[in-house]
């Protein structure tokens, strides 16, 4: 009897360990977050303040560009410093007036192009919406790019109004929408040099 107890004892214990082992399972699992798996992708509400972001930067940039349109004549300018402007300026092209000069085909493409990429970067902030940094940076470039697509469906080029310049250069006009996709790809980057250094300890 005594023998049959201490195996009986055993085996519980072993039973314990099986469960142990089980339920370590899914902590393993959740220990790959520093990477974009499906252990991190969060469903549902966590869209909500991503988009909400992204209306933000559309609603300032908008709202900043319908200011200039109102106040300034086009190629207007008023000299705020002595390296900075306040513009007004049409810009047929894409963010820092490239492609400004092509013959028109190019508000559809780029038209295109933003709708295309707000239907993946949405689908990316479902995914991985645990993810501050990587979702900021979405969240502002979302906003940026439709911001944008804004101004090409109703006026067919986008308002550039800021104009920066510095011993008689002077860089390319740009918008409140071009500084958020800017700043979001600086996100990318730092954000990606973060998961590297998690990834190499």
């Amino acid at each position: 009897g005594g023998v049959r107890a201490g195996c009986g004892e055993r085996g519980g214990g072993a039973g314990a360990g099986g469960r142990v082992e089980r339920d370590r399972g899914p902590v393993r699992g959740r220990g790959g977050e520093g990477g974009r798996g499906t252990g991190t992708r969060k469903t549902g509400g966590s869209l909500v303040p991503w988009l909400g972001i992204a209306l933000i930067v559309i609603l300032v940039d908008q709202v900043s560009k319908t200011l200039i349109l109102g106040m300034f004549r086009v190629d207007g300018s008023h000299t705020v410093t002595s390296f900075f402007n306040v513009v007004r300026v049409h810009n047929t092209g894409a963010a820092f007036s490239f492609l400004a000069g092509a013959a028109g085909w190019q508000r559809w493409f780029f038209i295109g192009l933003g709708a295309v990429a707000a239907v993946f970067i949405v689908w990316m902030l479902r995914r991985h919406g645990a993810q501050k940094l990587f979702c900021w940076a979405l969240a502002l470039i979302l906003g940026g790019a439709l911001g944008n697509v804004i101004d090409r469906l109703l006026h067919g080029y986008v308002v550039d109004f800021i104009q920066v310049h510095w011993g008689g250069a002077y860089f390319p006009s740009f918008n409140v929408a071009d500084s958020a996709i800017t700043i979001g790809a600086v996100l990318l980057i730092l954000d990606e040099l973060l998961r590297v250094r998690r990834g190499s300890r």
